[in-house]
């Protein structure tokens, strides 16, 4: 069975970077893609940052440019790079297979709090 563990958030000021971890048990090597997710309380938890197993990446709108997205296989961790981080991406994130929906299993997630 899948377990994910997140860990690399923390409290930064806008404009600063970090660099996300995912440890999951399983391969990550999806055709579907796995990535990162976040959720902000009240709203429903978004994709920011997806790899396929083609390599193929795909990030939304709101993060691009500003976030890389890469794994190494053979740890099965995916990693998520983010730089001049705004306020706006302050929220909790997640890793999972990108079609991942509110039943699936999710890690606890790592906060990322960006000060203004």
């Amino acid at each position: 069975q899948a377990r994910f563990v997140e860990s690399g958030g923390g409290l930064v000021q806008a404009g600063g970077s970090l660099r996300l971890s995912c440890l999951a048990s399983v391969s990550t090597l999806s055709i579907g893609g796995f990535g990162w997710h976040r959720q902000t309380p009240g709203k429903r938890r978004e994709v920011v940052a997806v790899i396929r197993a083609s390599g193929e990446v795909e990030y939304a709108d709101s993060v691009k440019g500003r976030s890389t997205i890469s794994r190494d296989g053979a740890k099965n961790t995916v990693y998520l790079e983010m730089n001049h981080l705004k306020p706006e991406d302050t929220a909790v994130y997640y890793c999972n297979y990108a079609t991942a929906g509110p039943r699936d299993y999710w890690g606890q997630g790592t906060q990322v709090t960006v000060s203004a």
